[in-house]
């Protein structure tokens, strides 16, 4: 089983916000959305082009490149030209600090 990575407090990031993360070397977004945290994988599946410097129109980012939609909560594709969902990974908080970990092959 993966291990959970320490990636940023729990103040450290403003509703909207996110950061870009190391998690076993998969470049991982971590956004705050209404108090939430959620982890999803930086890249979008139409191009594998980054995705988290992109547009947020509430749970959803918007890719800089081409425009397709993904839900920042589960990774689901909202709208082409992408057609296949990003990885999306478990967070959780201990002791203030916001944890991720790549469960994809546990």
């Amino acid at each position: 089983m993966s291990e959970w990575i320490t990636v940023a407090d729990e103040n450290a990031l403003a509703d909207g916000e996110n950061i870009i993360v190391d998690v076993d070397g998969t470049d991982v977004a971590v956004f705050k959305i209404d108090g939430g945290f959620y982890a999803i994988e930086d890249v979008c599946s139409h191009d594998g082009a980054e995705i988290a410097s992109g547009e947020l129109d509430g749970d959803e980012i918007i890719c800089p490149r081409h425009g397709a939609r993904f839900c920042i909560k589960t990774g689901a594709v909202k709208s082409p030209p992408a057609y296949e969902n990003i990885a999306c990974f478990p967070v959780r908080i201990e002791h203030g600090k916001v944890q991720v970990r790549d469960n994809r092959w546990d």
